[in-house]
């Protein structure tokens, strides 16, 4: 039976940056116009990284029981590793999804636009469909695209909208931005996984691009985001902030560059989490101030 640290572990607390740096981004676009709100923010917040712990448990479930993660170089997987069984990872999966559910909801009653609650089901179900069910989007090299749609756009645009009732043009370049780091996440997750992952059949974009494309790939998903945050500069001067980033954007990107694989990319996938964090950030204050 998994231990709470081995929980803790299993929900991949690495990969919460991921939910976090939009909801500054969409929080500080509303503050842009004068319509933030704090409690929407929080809520907002706690749901994206309810959602996030929901995707990771998914996954590990998924993954699990088709037998993709038995040679997984990455962090501890639960089910692969027998420290829990599938039912409970998947148990565990649906709870997250439930608090999200819950907290969106809520969300909408303040807010007044009932027509989210189907954007939140179809999060939930883009969720459990990147790795789950029969086709999973994700074995098909859709998994950027996924990310970039859910934990860019309508995550970054979703707080903007249910605090201001309208969407801005930064809000749509910080979401844009942040979208592309958090698939630069995912991106390193899977340059790291593509022998083990060609080897079981999950074509990510990584095993479709290869090796050496896929790594270009991810140097320009760090860099974009830092032209974006200079053209926002038109509406926000304080969004070049974001350029103290260049030194971190420099060290990730040559550090794929040069060809580091296996466990060597575990510390590069984090440090990727900590750039989308910090970016979330300094673009988000950069609109309120």
């Amino acid at each position: 039976m998994a231990s709470t640290s081995e929980w803790i572990a299993g929900a991949r607390p690495r990969t919460l940056p991921a939910a976090a740096a939009p909801v500054f981004i969409g929080a500080g676009a509303a503050a842009h116009i004068d319509h933030f709100n704090p409690l929407l923010t929080l809520l907002a917040l706690a749901l994206a990284v309810a959602l996030q712990i929901g995707v990771n448990y998914a996954n590990d479930y998924s993954d699990g029981v088709k037998g993709t993660d038995l040679d997984r170089v990455g962090p501890l997987r639960l089910t692969a590793a027998g420290l829990a069984t599938p039912q409970a990872v998947r148990t565990a999966a649906f709870t997250a999804f439930g608090i999200s559910a819950i907290l969106g909801v809520i969300i909408v009653a303040l807010s007044g636009h009932w027509w989210l609650i189907a954007v939140g089901v179809a999060c939930i179900a883009a969720a459990w469909y990147y790795t789950g069910g029969k086709s999973p989007y994700g074995y098909a090299g859709l998994g950027e695209v996924g990310v970039f749609v859910f934990f860019g756009l309508v995550a970054t645009l979703g707080t903007t909208y249910i605090q201001a009732d309208t969407i801005t043009w930064p809000a749509t370049l910080g979401a844009v931005g942040v979208g592309l780091i958090a698939c630069a996440i995912l991106m390193a997750n899977n340059i790291r996984d593509i022998p083990t992952d060609f080897m079981s059949g999950k074509r990510t974009l990584a095993v479709r691009l290869g090796e050496y494309r896929a790594r270009k790939i991810y140097v320009a998903m760090i860099w974009i985001p830092l032209a974006l945050a200079i053209v926002t500069a038109f509406w926000a001067p304080w969004t070049l902030a974001t350029l103290v980033l260049l030194i971190p954007a420099s060290i990730l990107a040559l550090s794929v560059r040069i060809g580091v694989r296996g466990k060597l990319l575990i510390p590069v996938l984090a440090a990727t989490g900590l750039y989308e964090l910090a970016y979330g950030v300094l673009f988000g204050v950069g609109l309120a101030l």
